[in-house]
């Protein structure tokens, strides 16, 4: 069994000796995963980042933060295979419009919020004018 990195191909002989190409889920999301992760190095190469193969399918490019403090963003990619091994698919789709509906959810809890403290800042400031005018 061969494995050709540029074209990420399993080639398999049978059993009478034959070559076969044969790719299966998991490899075909290596391979996947290969590609999209040297896409994104080739484009951050490009603009004359450093970028620092840290793991299989992770990459860090060191940065330095606006006050000289240096960090790195850590940029990983995978090919997710769904809940419980693979019975569930995974859904992109379905995921972001889920994160869509949770992002609405919090901005309206904090429109909800700011609009109650606003009308508590108005309540305290009515209270304070009360007693002043009290005194």
């Amino acid at each position: 069994m061969t494995f050709e990195t540029k074209y990420d191909i399993i080639n398999i002989e049978s059993k009478k000796g034959e070559k076969n190409m044969a790719v299966n889920r998991k490899v075909e999301r290596e391979i996947l995963r290969n590609e999209y992760l040297q896409k994104v190095i080739d484009a951050l190469l490009e603009l004359d980042e450093t970028v620092l193969r840290v793991k299989s399918n992770e990459i860090a490019i060191p940065v330095v933060g606006c006050e000289g403090n240096e960090d790195y963003v850590v940029v990983t990619v995978k090919v997710p295979t769904g809940a419980n091994k693979g019975t569930e698919p995974y859904d992109g789709y379905e995921l972001a419009q889920d994160y869509e509906m949770k992002v609405r959810e919090k901005e309206e809890k904090k429109k909800e919020k700011e609009k109650e403290k606003a009308k508590k800042i108005a309540k305290d400031k009515e209270i304070r004018e009360k007693k002043k005018s009290v005194e």
